[in-house]
């Protein structure tokens, strides 16, 4: 009885090695953290903790030799805001990992991100490809100096297909646009993971479930103990919590809830999307 919480869950105190600036709004981070790098998996996440402000929690972007654990931010809000305003050799808290990735079993596998979803979407692709599944990943911003990670995935030996808004880069249009041109090429998959702005994920999501496809969507929600303790997180009807049976959830069980509908803020008052 009593004692302290498991190792999981107490926040490694860090300092931050290197940070990147991704693009104008988005930067990452990289700390030496070998537990919970090595532990992680695409599509979960870690509560990081800002310190003085805030703890929010973050996609697991990328781990580097197994030690290496890159977590890539955009500024929204205090805590991002203050987290942009370090410099390598400052500290920031690090707890987990948490939660359920993406299933990588199947053997061709569709990837669709927008936005900071990228993220766990390159971090898939790339442990996607050690375990040598076929990959093809659909990369979607409004402009071209928002497309997150596009060098990054150029370097893989995926199909890649590039959408941006205002058309300058790649294919003109929205996420949705970018699937209906890879499906018309007559490409088989068996799997599809979306993350992203959550219209776009239900866009996509509709789409490439009319097609036959399974597909599994990577949530964001208000997050406060990462634990599944306080319930701040459970989605409607169900009341699953995202920080536990999520933040990855198959379309097919969320699809007729609160999904692409609204979701709750800090005080639990539904936000309409």
């Amino acid at each position: 009885m009593g004692g302290f919480p498991p190792v999981k869950h107490r926040p490694r105190v860090l300092q931050i090695k290197k940070i990147v600036e991704e693009t104008p709004t988005i930067k990452s981070f990289h700390v030496d953290c070998p537990d919970i790098a090595s532990a992680s998996e695409p599509g979960q996440f870690v509560m990081l903790w800002v310190i003085g402000v805030d703890e929010v929690p973050m996609s697991v972007s990328w781990v580097v030799e197994g030690r290496i654990l890159g977590l890539t931010v955009e500024k929204v809000g205090d805590a991002t805001s203050r987290l942009h305003e370090l410099r390598e050799g400052d500290l920031i808290g690090v707890r987990g990992p948490y939660g359920r990735g993406f299933d990588l079993s199947p053997q061709k596998l569709l990837m669709v991100g927008g936005g900071c979803g990228v993220s766990p979407i390159a971090f898939a692709a790339e442990r996607a490809l050690s375990m040598k599944r076929d990959v093809a990943v659909v990369l979607a911003a409004k402009t071209v100096d928002e497309l997150l990670f596009r060098s990054r995935l150029e370097k893989l030996d995926i199909d890649l297909f590039t959408v941006t808004e205002d058309g300058s880069a790649g294919t003109m249009g929205i996420a949705s646009k970018g699937v209906e041109k890879v499906l018309s090429e007559n490409k088989k998959f068996d799997f599809c993971f979306v993350c992203g702005p959550e219209l776009m994920m239900m866009d996509v999501a509709e789409l490439v479930h009319e097609s036959g496809i399974s597909v599994q969507v990577s949530l964001d929600r208000y997050i406060k103990c990462g634990v599944g303790l306080c319930g701040q997180c459970c989605l409607d009807p169900s009341g699953v919590r995202v920080c536990c049976e999520g933040p990855v959830f198959s379309y097919e069980k969320i699809k007729d809830g609160e999904f692409g509908e609204y979701r709750r803020d800090a005080a639990g008052v539904k936000k309409e999307f």
